[in-house]
């Protein structure tokens, strides 16, 4: 005769190996691309365990951050584990995080009425050290909230993502301030990926690692995520911006 097994426990297994999935890639120290090019630019072949990382919009994608929260999306997507989501404008539209991979299942969202809400909710989840990656949308980013995260996230190993929004197009110059932040990228969307026939191909961005710890700056055009959050590398774009519209603010 067969048992029939409570669906709370289920879920509570289910909860622990996820939890030592979560453990076992913290552990890895680094989060890969997958893509070669973009993996030899940074140290140790990856995105750090245990650090924060900055990513903000370009171009046209300034204010709305967009492409940014779904490349943030695609790195959690990666992530083994729950993901915690800080904001303060109930405004992401979440089916396009799902297609960029990060499953509804996998998302605690948490709002906060003022930036500083989502600071102490990114610090209280960067501490608590069982989750895959910890985001939020800020508009500013002080050099001593930014130590705070690092700090938070070196100890448990978790990876922050800080996807700066801005309301204003004359608050992106805050993106030029020195932060803690291990990596900062700017991610700006391209003409999408030319088919050969009538249609419309992949989304293309323009992503710049504008600043990385012990590595080089470098840019690359990409092939935006998938459905399991992976990048591709796509040939140069023949109808891409001229060069100052993109470049803007270079960080420190």
């Amino acid at each position: 005769m067969t048992r029939a097994l409570n669906p709370r426990i289920i879920e509570e297994l289910r909860d622990r190996i996820a939890h030592l999935e979560c453990r076992a890639a913290k552990k890895a120290a680094v989060l890969p691309f997958g893509v070669r090019e973009i993996d030899e630019h940074l140290p140790g072949g990856g995105l750090s365990y245990g650090a924060l990382h900055e990513i903000a919009g370009g171009g046209a994608g300034t204010v709305d951050g967009a492409a940014a929260a779904l490349f943030a999306a695609g790195i959690a997507a990666r992530a083994k584990g729950k993901v915690l989501w800080c904001l303060t404008r109930p405004d992401l539209f979440f089916p396009a995080i799902a297609q960029a991979g990060l499953h509804p299942d996998r998302v605690i969202f948490c709002e906060g009425d003022k930036e500083e809400d989502v600071l102490a909710s990114m610090e209280e989840g960067l501490s608590f050290g069982a989750l895959a990656a910890v985001v939020g949308e800020l508009v500013r980013l002080p050099m001593t909230a930014s130590r705070r995260l690092q700090l938070a996230a070196e100890k448990t190993g978790t990876m922050g993502l800080v996807v700066r929004r801005w309301r204003r197009q004359t608050e992106a110059s805050d993106f030029g301030n020195p932060t803690a932040s291990t990596t900062r990228w700017r991610v700006s969307v391209l003409p999408s990926e030319e088919l050969p026939v009538a249609g419309v191909g992949r989304p293309r961005w323009l992503a710049e690692l504008m600043r990385v710890k012990a590595g080089e700056c470098a840019e690359f055009e990409l092939g935006a995520c998938d459905a399991k959050g992976r990048l591709c590398l796509l040939p140069l774009s023949a109808n891409r911006p001229d060069t100052p519209a993109w470049r803007g603010i270079r960080a420190g």
